[in-house]
């Protein structure tokens, strides 16, 4: 099988960044302009809505500032597996040996693709903090705690879900059969 690197989109991830930056701003306006001038239980939610702006969206804004100089692909397909590298709770390689399944999923207008294995537990284990909270989450409601989102990558979901549905075919046939 031949190995096929999927390059992050710098692009793409300036536009995040950009977009994370006018929320901080967003934040910053709330908390110094907004909720300053009033008392109360409405400007101690504008208030606290501004610094949750500020302390979410400045976390994103400093993670797309990292993913823009990251040297690594996106995303790496091989006869091992699938080398993910696409967003904060991306787990490096998956092999093809642990993945019994493939779906994509939406919640609004954001599309991705869920990577069910059986041993998931084992996984969850070798995480803590964020990255553990969001794999959890994703858990909860996909049941499985991987996923890989196109959001980052040069490419587009439904290529993505067909490449790999291919290669995972390809890589679990018996082999000396074509």
């Amino acid at each position: 099988m031949e190995t096929i690197v999927i390059p992050l989109s710098k692009t793409k991830i300036a536009l995040r960044a950009g977009g994370s930056v006018l929320f901080v701003l967003l934040g910053y306006f709330l908390l110094t302009t907004v909720g300053a001038e009033k008392t109360g239980i409405w400007a101690a939610f504008v208030k606290g809505t501004g610094v949750a702006c500020m302390l979410f969206f400045g976390a994103t804004t400093v993670y797309a500032v990292k993913k823009m100089f990251d040297k690594n692909a996106g995303l790496i397909i091989d006869n091992q597996g699938i080398t993910d590298n696409t967003h904060a709770s991306s787990i490096g390689l998956i092999k093809w040996e642990d993945i019994t399944e493939i779906r994509m999923a939406q919640v609004m207008s954001s599309r991705f693709l869920l990577i069910y294995m059986p041993n998931y537990t084992a996984i969850l284990e070798k995480y803590t903090g964020i990255r553990r909270k969001i794999m959890e989450q994703n858990m909860k409601t996909y049941g499985t705690p991987v996923s890989i989102t196109t959001d980052t990558l040069n490419c587009q979901l439904d290529d993505l879900v067909k490449l790999i549905g291919e290669k995972m075919t390809e890589a679990k046939k018996p082999k000396g059969t074509r």
